[in-house]
């Protein structure tokens, strides 16, 4: 097993660990995650959400639920994406996260490289910190189980798309099916170029 991740960054505490969820689908909001873990946290099981199974990733959530100082979880709808833009839109999902804490943190740590700064805190972006820090791990952890959830509870009204099992991502299946149907009330009109370009290949 690698070794765990990094439990700080700096000095300041409480550290809060950022990451969004969604930025690459055709359809779906996206969604942030802030969390706040105790001093001492330490589970060397905790990654990247993108290298968990399910599984895994539902006991993660259930430890970082559990475990964490505070946690919060945002979304910026696709109308925002539309109106903001994806890169905007993300970042306003974050902001949100952060603003729902239940404790307020001295520091933000940012999977990315990208953001714009949250009131009156300092931050710190870190490219590929979701497997790097384990704040931002767990942030990302949360961040993918409840978009996939809700992806999951939207499928129940549009099936024809898939989004159980791709979550809104550019699939074969969902991109049949966009042809078949069209759009639905949560697709993003702005991502619709980036789907005929993939229809015409």
């Amino acid at each position: 097993m690698p070794p765990a991740l990094l439990t700080q960054y700096g000095t300041l505490k409480p550290e809060a660990g950022c990451d969004e969820v969604g930025r690459g689908c055709l359809a779906g909001p996206v969604v942030a995650a802030a969390v706040i873990l105790p001093d001492g946290f330490d589970c060397p099981e905790l990654r990247d959400s993108k290298k968990l199974s399910a599984s895994r990733r539902g006991k993660l959530r259930h430890l970082i639920e559990t475990e964490a100082v505070a946690w919060a979880v945002a979304m910026a709808t696709n109308t925002e994406i539309d109106e903001l833009n994806i890169l905007n839109a993300s970042i306003l999902a974050m902001h949100r996260a952060v603003e729902a804490l239940q404790i307020a943190p001295a520091m933000l740590l940012v999977d990315g490289n990208r953001f714009q700064p949250y009131p009156n805190l300092p931050h710190v972006c870190v490219v590929g910190g979701d497997d790097i820090y384990q704040s931002i791990a767990a942030a990302s952890v949360l961040a993918k189980t409840h978009r996939d959830a809700l992806m999951a509870s939207l499928h129940k009204t549009c099936p024809e798309y898939g989004w159980n099992t791709n979550m809104g991502y550019p699939t074969p299946k969902h991109l049949q099916a966009l042809i078949i149907h069209g759009r639905s009330p949560y697709h993003r009109l702005t991502f619709r170029p980036k789907v005929q370009l993939k229809l015409m290949l």
